[in-house]
């Protein structure tokens, strides 16, 4: 199925870069297209990204060396005798 651009700025735009590129406006567009997709599935999603920011977290701190969330320590949090 043909895939006809009428916007007069990507026109321009497709027939600039196949010059510079020595080939076709198709051939332009395909790679554009193809990078563009390339590029975003390279992306991980938002799931992976917050995964990977606990992880670091994780991997920061040192929980063994913290204090026990015991009543004194809320006490004393709380500026309570």
């Amino acid at each position: 199925m043909p895939l006809y651009i009428r916007d007069p700025e990507v026109d321009r735009l497709s027939e600039r870069l196949a010059v510079i590129r020595r080939t076709s406006k198709t051939e332009v567009v395909r790679q554009a297209l193809a990078n563009e997709l390339e590029r975003f599935e390279a992306t991980p999603s938002l799931v992976d990204q917050g995964l990977a920011f606990v992880r670091s977290l994780r991997a920061r701190s040192a929980p063994e060396k913290g204090h026990a969330a015991d009543r004194d320590f809320f006490d004393d949090l709380y500026g309570e005798p």
